[in-house]
């Protein structure tokens, strides 16, 4: 398939698209015909240029017919002509490495393509390809990548299925590697953390965006989802019994001990201490989000208030104060945290407002270790009151 990428700014919202937008893989996101619509990832490709199909263009079409015509009035040999359509389109289908942000919104606009719309013919290929770039990018920069997905969940409530499904993804892996557990083991985690929610994905994006708390109708279409969404991956092609069982039980899994459990029921045991701190973490219409310490003391005490070892096992990965959460320090400073510590509670930070309560110029990095940077509250996202430069914040995360 050959692409082209658009230059930045060249498509609006509300507009009826002539050709279908791809990302960089090729994977479909919006079809011919389709409207625009008004969301903080089509403003996001926008911004930085989405991906057509070169011979759908026009300004491919034309640019195309003028390299012909001056090779036919430079009298060139017909066997030339017809190779030039072949190298124009090797021209312009180079690829760009795109930056994290750039590159999370296209897998989160992939997600929610697949997650939305799944299809027999192609969800397992769809499903391995999106899973695994985005373990790619993780392993690759774990503290960063763990920085952009919890500060984009706190800050919207739109396409809370999508965020929410790749958020615990990355949770899951990082925690499957905390508990040391086979690679069986942790593949079946990954997949059923991004598939947990396949039969109410549709369903969950409504819920987030309602004024009103669920209805006792909306209650009951949310029991038993875990084996409608088994049932579901099923119906597309999935075989391993492993993942199937934990999505099933991702909801059933009830406190206690991990050891002496079947493997998928302790593998739903964690994913279900998953799922309440992604939620925890993310805001609705009608609630605000928790701050970072709150969600991770909401997962390490059970339903019985017990400490819980699967949670116990989630927040030593992410450390009581997971990056991208916000904490005052104890110099009067509020930063945002960008990195895991030695110990759960001393990340590093960058702080962002002064002592003053006025922002900082540049964030800058303190380490929480010496008395007087050390954390003296954690913050919920909506107690910030300034646009942050993520960008910046990457850097000092490591994506440069």
């Amino acid at each position: 398939m050959d692409l082209i990428q658009l230059p930045p700014n060249s498509l609006r919202i509300g507009q009826v698209l002539s050709f279908a937008l791809r990302d960089a893989e090729g994977n479909l996101l919006f079809a011919a015909g389709q409207p625009l619509p008004n969301t903080p990832q089509v403003q996001a490709l926008i911004a930085r240029g989405a991906w057509v199909q070169a011979h759908e263009t026009k300004e491919y079409q034309r640019a195309l017919a003028h390299k012909m015509d001056t090779l036919m009035h430079q009298g060139a040999v017909l066997a030339d002509i017809v190779k030039v359509q072949a190298d124009f389109r090797q021209e312009k289908a180079q690829k760009v490495e795109l930056g994290e942000q750039a590159a999370w919104a296209d897998l989160q606009m992939h997600a929610r393509s697949l997650l939305r719309e799944p299809k027999a013919e192609d969800f397992k290929p769809r499903f391995q390809q999106l899973h695994n770039d985005a373990l790619a990018r993780l392993n690759a920069k774990p503290d960063a990548v763990l920085m952009l997905l919890i500060l984009e969940a706190s800050l919207d409530f739109q396409s809370y299925s999508d965020r929410h499904a790749l958020l615990s993804l990355v949770l899951a892996e990082l925690c499957a590697r905390q508990l040391g557990w086979p690679e069986d083991w942790r593949l079946a985690l990954t997949q059923a953390a991004l598939s947990m929610n396949l039969s109410i994905t549709v369903q969950q994006d409504r819920l987030a965006s309602q004024e009103d708390g669920p209805s006792h109708a909306q209650q009951q279409a949310l029991v038993s989802h875990g084996d409608r969404s088994a049932e579901l991956l099923g119906s597309l092609g999935v075989k391993s019994e492993l993942w199937l069982k934990t999505v099933c039980l991702h909801h059933d899994a009830g406190p206690g001990p991990l050891a002496g459990r079947a493997p998928a029921e302790q593998l739903a045991r964690v994913l279900r201490r998953i799922d309440i701190f992604g939620a925890r973490l993310s805001p609705r219409r009608s609630r605000q989000a928790m701050a970072g310490a709150s969600a991770a003391r909401a997962v390490f005490l059970d339903e019985l208030k017990q400490p819980d070892e699967a949670g116990a096992a989630l927040i030593k990965t992410t450390g009581l104060y997971p990056p991208g959460s916000l904490v005052r320090l104890a110099n009067g400073e509020v930063g945002m945290v960008i990195k895991r510590g030695h110990s759960a509670t001393e990340p590093l930070v960058a702080s962002l407002l002064g002592k003053s309560g006025n922002p900082l110029s540049e964030p800058v990095p303190r380490d929480t270790r010496l008395a007087s940077q050390a954390i003296a509250a954690s913050l919920a996202p909506h107690e910030l009151k300034l646009r942050v430069n993520v960008d910046k914040l990457l850097k000092l995360a490591g994506a440069s």
